[in-house]
């Protein structure tokens, strides 16, 4: 009952176990050790395969909904700082993980039309939502606009096409996923005779314009940008009427992304990073003598807060102020992801993971190579 579960939270408050409440998110990969000479009461949880099992389902959402923490966008639309990322999910697999990542806590959903798999992330999302797991209000859902439809007589209808794909009616965030147009395509990275990709004349500021429409006509409740550098961010602002919520950007320790951020920063705009990990499943080169995940400090510094590396990297960025986009195929996984903020790197340790920084690029965007609007520069 729920007397019950406010008896076992006042107790799990009061009992003196060395660490936050919050901190018992990530209850499992401590030691049983840990807790067994605490009070009796920790004794008991110490038995436990999953502390989970105290909470309802409902509690066990809404807890999770509490502790991910949230980000004001610049028109006061609150974003979660840890979404769940659906890029190069396993095919056959994509309704099931979506809605797994709802079940354990997930509010904010990636998505976006060159992942190709949408319609199986609006199935997700329509079944959560009709068997009463979570509201569509609950939900951020993030879209973006590929490179194919940046002509701005394309814009409204390849929105509203990936609305209808999703099953829902507005977008909380859309972004220009490129600044880089190509030709108006059905196939994704269009080419001509020489396999080279097929680059358009679109200026993405004139892009932004017809996002703002998207706005006017209610679409999306905010709008923003992806992979643009800080020239690119300058002109959109010059021109723009409705000022950019996010910018989601490939960021990492091996590339920190420090100027990009602090430039956002002065102008209110939300930083997102994607492959926060490094992107080990990427199909991309491999920068670095590590992998992110296997690099000494990392490791070091997980074994020191007994947590898993994966969380060192995503707690890295929530700190910096930036939100997160991450994916798992495994339930654990994807739970354990939520709970990189029941504890706190300090400024040192900050810094040192700061150092890791040498530019180390993994999607460098070669299909665009040579469009005037490439944000890396060739």
């Amino acid at each position: 009952s729920n007397q019950v579960m406010f008896v076992i939270w006042k107790k799990l408050q009061k009992t003196q176990f060395g660490f936050s409440f919050s901190a018992l998110s990530s209850f499992p990969t401590f030691s049983k050790d840990l807790v067994k000479k605490r009070a009796p009461f920790g004794q008991l949880i110490a038995k436990q395969v999953n502390w989970r099992l105290f909470l309802s389902d409902k509690a066990n959402r809404d807890f999770h909904r509490i502790m991910i923490p949230t980000k004001k966008l610049n028109n006061d639309v609150e974003m979660p700082m840890i979404g769940f990322g659906t890029w190069r999910m396993p095919t056959n697999e994509v309704t099931r993980l979506v809605k797994d990542a709802i079940d354990v806590g997930y509010r904010h959903i990636d998505c976006a039309d060159v992942y190709g798999n949408q319609k199986d992330v609006g199935l997700a999302i329509e079944e959560k939502i009709k068997a009463g797991a979570v509201e569509r209000k609950d939900l951020f859902i993030t879209g973006k606009l590929w490179n194919t439809k940046h002509d701005p007589q394309l814009v409204c209808a390849t929105c509203q096409n990936a609305l209808n794909e999703l099953k829902i009616t507005y977008f909380d965030n859309y972004l220009i996923h490129w600044p880089t147009g190509f030709v108006d395509s059905e196939e994704k990275y269009p080419l001509d005779a020489n396999g080279q990709t097929l680059f358009s004349n679109i200026d993405y500021v004139d892009t932004w314009r017809a996002l703002e429409a998207l706005v006017d006509a209610g679409l999306c409740r905010s709008i923003g940008l992806s992979n643009f550098n800080v020239e690119q961010i300058k002109r959109v602002l010059e021109v723009a009427r409705i000022k950019p919520a996010n910018l989601q950007i490939e960021c990492h320790p091996y590339l920190n992304q420090s100027e990009l951020i602090d430039f956002c920063r002065k102008y209110n705009i939300v930083v997102t990073a994607y492959s926060p990990l490094g992107s080990p499943h990427s199909p991309y080169n491999k920068p670095g003598t590590y992998k992110l995940l296997e690099h000494p400090l990392i490791v070091d510094l997980a074994l020191s807060y007994k947590r898993a590396p994966a969380l060192i990297l995503l707690l890295y960025q929530i700190q910096r102020g930036n939100a997160v986009i991450t994916m798992s195929t495994k339930r654990e996984h994807m739970a354990d992801n939520l709970n990189a903020c029941s504890f706190e790197l300090n400024e040192t340790e900050i810094k040192r993971i700061d150092e890791l920084n040498f530019n180390g690029r993994y999607n460098l965007m070669e299909n665009a190579k040579g469009h005037p609007h490439h944000p890396f520069g060739y």
